[in-house]
């Protein structure tokens, strides 16, 4: 016989090993329902981390708690959690069967129903049924029901309790530890909302300061813009005339150069500070600066001045 429950309800189990179905109709815009379980201890929380059956941890170390994964049936789709409770441990006193929804209210989730099997009865009916309304429809996280000791037996009594903050909410009030790493992957997107304005203000602003060191810091010395500058100095000598450019040997000046002024000069060598011949003689001297002019009597080279002053008297 088959107990259609209503919420605050209960009914006892004489199976010893049951099978908790989850079952909703999906579509458009259904989001995915995931089963899972808590085992809680005598305090109401559960003892470790390990006590939390779910797609990513679906065995119970004890191995009487297991989710056995989801289905596609005929009515819809399926996420079941299967339970021995004939082997649960006595610390344990109640197991709650959660639904979640990825964050996503149920009141987008119709038709949304927690079943009850026995187990060791392949293709029986429904030992007991409840249909899972949420109070708000915000809801993304709901307790469908509990399977709980009373005296030596077990019961199931039907809850539709729910958290607006998921699956991690729920898990966090009954002492599963939350992983901070999940917690921080679930918030990036939404920082990344805030952040992703701050390209376009920064494209209207000046260039940044970090910018400047890259265009102020002198080339690497491959680069070709420095080579010929380095050279140049002693390449081209100052103060040599007769030195050319692009590195030719320089030209002797010839013989018959004539120096400034309006001179001969007797010798290959420039004016301007080489040094000059000795005059040839003093008859080829030029005119003027003390010299008799052309035609004037020759003194009397034998002539000679008498002794002057008082010191060559009586010599």
């Amino acid at each position: 016989m088959t107990h259609a429950m209503l919420k605050g309800s209960n009914v006892p189990l004489e199976a010893t090993t049951v099978r908790a179905v989850l079952r909703w109709t999906p579509g458009q815009g259904v989001p995915d329902v995931d089963a899972s379980a808590l085992l809680l201890g005598p305090d109401g929380r559960v003892r470790s981390d390990e006590d939390f059956v779910f797609y990513n941890q679906p065995r119970h170390p004890s191995g009487k708690v297991w989710w056995l994964g989801k289905k596609r049936v005929a009515d819809g789709s399926t996420d079941t959690i299967q339970t021995d409770l004939a082997g649960v441990e006595s610390e344990v006193s109640r197991i709650l069967l959660v639904a979640s929804a990825d964050d996503v209210p149920f009141d987008q989730v119709p038709d949304l129903r927690i079943l009850l099997y026995d187990a060791t009865v392949a293709d029986g009916e429904p030992l007991a049924y409840f249909d899972v309304e949420p109070q708000t429809g915000k809801e993304t996280a709901l307790i469908c029901g509990e399977l709980y000791r009373r005296g030596e037996g077990w019961k199931f009594r039907a809850l539709g309790e729910g958290y607006t903050n998921g699956l991690k909410g729920l898990a966090t009030q009954y002492g599963i530890t939350v992983d901070e790493s999940e917690a921080a992957e679930e918030e990036q997107p939404a920082a990344a909302t805030f952040a992703a304005p701050a390209p376009s203000t920064a494209a209207t602003q000046p260039v940044p300061p970090q910018s400047t060191p890259e265009v102020s810091q002198p080339l690497p010395p491959e680069q070709p813009t420095t080579a010929p500058s380095q050279p140049s100095a002693p390449a081209q000598p100052t103060g040599v005339p007769a030195q050319p450019a692009y590195g030719y040997p320089p030209q002797q000046p010839p013989a018959t150069t004539q120096p400034a002024y309006g001179y001969p000069h007797p010798t290959s060598q420039p004016a301007y500070g080489y040094p000059q011949a000795p005059a040839a003689a003093a008859t080829a001297a030029p005119s003027g600066y003390g010299f008799p002019p052309p035609g004037a009597p020759v003194p009397d080279p034998d002539f000679r001045l008498p002794p002057q002053g008082p010191q060559f008297i009586g010599r």
